[in-house]
């Protein structure tokens, strides 16, 4: 039985609720991989003529998070960011994506930037959901068609994201 957005976002609104804190992300990036597995599930919402390259799938009414879908057609090195005062969950359908977790070295003053290094790296392969809790600093690099789910805390259109920058 194929897994449905309406059972993902149930379910995501389930773990929500019985814990907002870091287990609820951690059970949600479950669901997330379980989601990323199912491939009529991601024939279906990541298609590269719907997710050009990010569409919201579902928007929360109640708690405001977002199911996003996303296609990249081509490689990319993704600049560093966070998602301001969000969360996000990514998870790889399709293409491995080296990501790297960077350090605030210098913090942001009036309209500077914060200064970033680089800390550590790995790569999140198809089946692979990962939580970013709020100010973490992240970035993703492409080789390829890359197909994901993204889970956001609140949806991103609407968020003020922080100044950052390599250092």
């Amino acid at each position: 039985m194929p897994y449905t957005l309406e059972q993902l976002s149930s379910d995501i609104r389930g773990a929500l609720k019985a814990d907002a804190g870091q287990a609820g992300k951690q059970a949600i990036c479950a669901l997330v991989s379980k989601a990323l597995l199912d491939k009529e599930f991601i024939a279906q919402h990541l298609t590269a003529d719907q997710c050009k390259p990010r569409k919201v799938l579902y928007e929360d009414p109640e708690l405001g998070f977002c199911v996003c879908g996303h296609v990249y057609p081509d490689a990319a090195i993704g600049a560093p960011h966070d998602h301001g005062s969000s969360w996000a969950i990514y998870g790889l359908a399709e293409g491995d994506t080296e990501m790297v977790d960077w350090r605030i070295v210098k913090p942001g003053e009036g309209d500077g930037p914060s200064l970033v290094e680089p800390e550590r790296s790995y790569v999140l392969r198809p089946g692979d959901a990962h939580f970013y809790d709020v100010g973490v600093v992240h970035s993703p690099n492409r080789s390829g068609v890359t197909r994901l789910i993204r889970i956001e805390g609140s949806n991103l259109d609407h968020v003020r994201r922080s100044r950052i920058r390599a250092a």
